[in-house]
């Protein structure tokens, strides 16, 4: 399992930049570039509410970008995966900042 960090820290689900879901899915099935790419779990935090549970450091992700090099049947098998998204309040405002395009 690829280690996580994520900047979407308006996420329910970031704990320190850590994810506390357990797992991910970042989708962008024609993807060509990072941008293009979104984690589909980012739940905005609403109100008070503060993040759930502890961060994990390593996360399984699964991923619709076949078009990135580190898709494997749907699984992303990056050594490390960078989630971005500072502001973000919807997935859409997110990309995998890993995602490299196949050659």
């Amino acid at each position: 399992m690829p280690s996580l960090r994520c900047t979407a820290v308006k996420c329910v689900y970031n704990k320190d930049q850590l994810c506390s879901k357990g797992d991910i899915q970042v989708g962008g099935d024609h993807a060509g570039k990072s941008v293009e790419t979104a984690c589909e779990s980012f739940r905005e935090r609403t109100g008070v509410t503060n993040s759930t549970g502890t961060g994990y450091e390593k996360i399984e992700i699964g991923c619709t970008a076949c078009t990135c090099d580190y898709n494997k049947n749907k699984v992303c098998h990056a050594g490390a995966v960078d989630i971005h998204g500072a502001e973000a309040c919807k997935s859409k405002d997110t990309c995998c900042g890993t995602f490299k395009p196949k050659k």
